[in-house]
């Protein structure tokens, strides 16, 4: 059991927020057409204020969205199906350089609605309503279970017969994955994941 659930808890909402802004949050929707991404272009389209996309983008990548956004609105002007066809490319210029801001792969924009599982639509609903606690109790909860997994694989293994080599194997690597999975925590923790978005 573990026994001190305050520092518990705030290790595993740090753990969260370094998995929210890492690559490895592959149900991230910031490639969604109904993600924060395609919202900013869209509010950067009906405003005539690039400024509103750009904050989603590192600096050197400025320039090249600045040009798009021009394009885009110059394109605009020229009937409904040329709207939608330069909104598009807008989008995908914004989301593209995004990704590869956070150093993930652009694999294209991703329809809206699409089951993004139950961690991002609580991460997003809790900075709305200001409220973390539906949130917290989700991911302390599979932080509690994944330690409790990685910690009973490696303690039922201990006790091998030291002659026996494939117990000692089946050991060595339940212990190994056990301290990665800590160390991960602990320099999630520490360190508050990867520098950038």
């Amino acid at each position: 059991m573990y026994h001190n659930l305050k520092g518990f808890r705030f290790v595993a909402g740090l753990l969260l927020a370094g998995f929210l802004l890492t690559p490895m949050s592959l149900s991230a929707h910031c490639d969604g057409m109904d993600g924060p991404v395609v919202a900013a272009a869209e509010r950067a389209l009906e405003t005539g204020d690039v400024r509103r996309a750009l904050v989603w983008v590192l600096p050197d990548d400025e320039a090249e969205i600045r040009e798009a956004f021009e394009q885009t609105l110059a394109v605009r002007v020229l009937g409904d199906e040329a709207r939608q066809l330069a909104d598009r490319a807008f989008f995908e210029t914004l989301v593209r350089l995004h990704r590869m801001g956070e150093g993930a792969s652009y694999t294209g924009l991703k329809p809206a609605g699409r089951d993004l599982g139950p961690v991002i639509p609580l991460a997003d609903r809790a900075l709305e309503t200001g409220d973390v606690g539906e949130l917290e109790a989700l991911v302390l909860q599979a932080v509690r279970h994944s330690l409790h997994e990685h910690f009973d694989a490696a303690n039922s293994a201990r006790d091998f017969d030291p002659v026996d080599v494939a117990a000692g194997q089946e050991y060595a690597a339940a212990y190994a994955r056990f301290l990665h999975w800590v160390e991960a925590i602990h320099d999630v923790a520490h360190h508050g994941g990867h520098e950038g978005h």
